[in-house]
């Protein structure tokens, strides 16, 4: 079967939409500045169908910075018979748009549609658009393969997919996703199939290029925080990794036939305890660590000593990503975050005296939080960099995305502004706060501002000035502060 992957351009005047690989979605205004994050389960997708013995097409039109039209004659010309989209709440309704589209421009094809919004809402698409089949959970690649296998007649439909019934054209489901596959079953990524360049250089995560992503969990062993997307797709109880010894072998396919510089590994939270330390051994022990640097997502709370970042220092991990999301414990504990704000402080100070360069994320616009609460989350950040303990930060708007746990609240406490999906997408807050629009995101730029203009991140920013790494590096950074200041004047 001729299979296409990808995503389609979306013509809005409100930018580029950043949708492959994100737990929270913006629009980017475009220029130097954006890039594209590499959506690994999709690209495994692919992969996988391609080891099966079926024809991929991969058509990421945002990565190629195609316009609708080309990327419509590149899905043509592919002749491809399924398509895959995938899609998140602040473009669903334009991707509705081009289902039907592409139904009236390309008789026969059939489209399903995957990610957070439709696993939360199913039925509201096959409403909406004309979609054949919808994929709910994480696991686009177990799933695309199993839809395709019934396609051709050879087995029914698995739990978590949805497809329309031909005689009433209503959604029917097959049941309840379970994340039952095997990782270890998955073939390595095919990067060239995948087109992995159009991934590999403009990365705000990469200091070095040419970087990669990978996923060596599905997706964050904890998968409870309320506000997360991705709780809808990968709940914390079905957290799976791939072996160390796969995980190892995926590093040197990266770093030996791919020249890769820098890999950033995405799971929601990077797999902790013994699976870290044998992985961190491994990187040592095959000399990767001299060839390489490592990213991750990682928990405050994670089973980890001192001595456990000492050894990802030696065995070559640089950028560490932590939600720390809020000063108030109040808001923490609400949000199901798992952290006690006393595990702050000498967690980054382990991660800073290992060498590696933390990196926080912190959010406003909590329906609960009031003046005081936002003000003590403007301190912790300045308190943090001031003692340089932080390399790096996002901050952003709370969006209340539909499936989360957050958004069920807020529909129960009657504290959503709205339910329009376009608006969705961190430009205003969604949830009813005590604190208005302007005063939320003059915050958001206040944190920015106040984390970066002091003398110990001016000293330590001047410091990486001392080569081209260095310079592109505080060069594309620059670029991102300002974008980010613009986004949220």
């Amino acid at each position: 079967m001729k299979i296409a992957i990808g995503y389609s351009p979306l013509e809005s005047n409100k930018g580029i939409p950043q949708i492959s690989q994100n737990r929270q979605f913006q629009w980017t205004p475009g220029g130097f500045s954006t890039y594209f994050i590499y959506p690994v389960v999709p690209a495994s997708a692919a992969t996988l169908l391609k080891s099966k013995g079926h024809e991929v097409f991969w058509l990421d039109g945002l990565a190629e910075k195609w316009d609708f039209s080309r990327w419509l004659v590149e899905l043509k010309q592919s002749k491809a018979t399924l398509l895959a989209i995938e899609v998140k709440t602040p473009v669903i309704k334009s991707v509705w748009k081009v289902v039907n589209r592409l139904k009236r421009e390309i008789p026969g094809i059939q489209i399903v549609l995957m990610g957070d919004h439709v696993t939360a809402l199913p039925e509201e698409s096959f409403s909406k658009s004309k979609v054949d089949f919808i994929i709910t959970g994480g696991d686009y690649d177990f799933l695309l393969l199993s839809l395709v296998k019934f396609l051709e007649n050879k087995k029914p439909l698995v739990s978590g997919i949805w497809h329309r019934n031909k005689k009433t054209g209503k959604a029917v489901s097959a049941g309840k996703f379970k994340l039952s596959g095997n990782l270890e079953d998955l073939p390595l990524i095919d990067r060239e199939l995948t087109k992995w360049h159009l991934y590999s250089h403009k990365n705000s995560n990469f200091f070095t290029a040419p970087g990669a992503y990978t996923m060596f969990g599905r997706d964050c062993w904890w998968g409870k925080c309320t506000f997360c997307s991705w709780t809808t797709l990968f709940p914390g109880q079905k957290y799976r990794v791939v072996s160390v010894k796969k995980a190892l072998g995926e590093v040197g396919l990266l770093v030996d036939k791919f020249k890769v510089k820098e890999i950033m590994d995405d799971s929601g939270t990077f797999p902790d305890g013994d699976w870290l330390r044998e992985f961190c051994k491994g990187m040592i022990r095959r000399k990767y660590s001299r060839k390489v640097r490592l990213n991750c997502n990682m928990r405050f709370n994670a089973n980890l000593t001192e001595e456990d970042y000492l050894l990802m220092g030696r065995a070559g991990f640089r950028f560490v990503l932590y939600g720390l999301e809020s000063a108030s414990q109040l808001t923490l504990d609400r949000i199901n975050k798992n952290l006690k704000l006393e595990q702050v402080f000498p967690v980054l100070r382990w991660a800073k005296k290992a060498g590696l360069a933390p990196h926080l994320t912190m959010m406003v616009g909590y329906p609960w939080e009031g003046e005081r609460q936002l003000k003590n989350t403007l301190s912790l950040g300045e308190s943090i960099f001031s003692r340089g303990l932080a390399d790096t930060m996002q901050a952003t708007l709370v969006v209340p995305y539909p499936g989360t746990p957050l958004f069920n609240y807020c529909q129960e406490k009657k504290l959503l502004n709205t339910l329009d999906w376009d608006r969705y997408d961190m430009r205003e807050p969604i949830m009813k706060t005590p604190l208005s629009k302007d005063y939320l995101m003059g915050s958001i730029r206040e944190l920015y501002s106040r984390s970066i203009w002091n003398r110990r991140f001016i000293f330590n920013t001047l410091g990486l000035l001392k080569n081209w790494n260095g310079i592109k590096y505080v060069g594309f950074q620059t670029l991102k502060y300002l974008g980010k200041l613009s986004e949220f004047r």
